[in-house]
């Protein structure tokens, strides 16, 4: 019976320090997309890619298809929004972020943007991963 409770005992520390971490990286990813969010309304795209992942394995999902690695990325978004006109203020609604594995993330979400050049609205779904220690973006669906 003792060993039946202190089983008991463990499980639930364990559980609790389990959701415990799940929520402090919760907070660390939207402290991430803060950043971002923040960063793309002062029109830096380059400080709102720095929480994409640096490597070739970068994927971003986009209408005009598939762009592979983290310079491309940076490339096509400097096409796409080559002005404050065109990058405007930016807005998240987050609608959930779920635990894929340990130091793994899928966050999904709508974007709203106000600008110049016209609003513009769609959804999302990024993964995100841990490594060395920083929450980083390793793939991303946008329309």
């Amino acid at each position: 019976m003792k060993k039946l409770v202190l089983l008991l005992c463990l499980v639930s520390i364990f559980n609790g320090y389990s959701q415990a971490s799940e929520e402090s990286d919760k907070k660390a990813i939207l402290k991430v997309l803060k950043k971002q969010r923040l960063a793309w309304s002062d029109n830096n795209i380059e400080e709102f890619m720095e929480s994409y992942w640096k490597s070739d394995s970068l994927k971003f999902y986009g209408s005009n298809g598939i762009t592979h690695g983290w310079e491309n990325t940076l490339d096509r978004y400097k096409r796409a929004y080559p002005t404050k006109d065109h990058t405007g203020k930016l807005n998240f609604k987050i609608n959930a972020i779920t635990k894929i594995a340990e130091g793994a993330y899928y966050v999904m979400g709508e974007y709203h943007l106000k600008r110049e050049v016209g609003n513009a609205d769609g959804i999302f779904m990024i993964i995100f991963k841990r490594i060395n220690g920083k929450w980083k973006i390793i793939a991303d669906t946008s329309s």
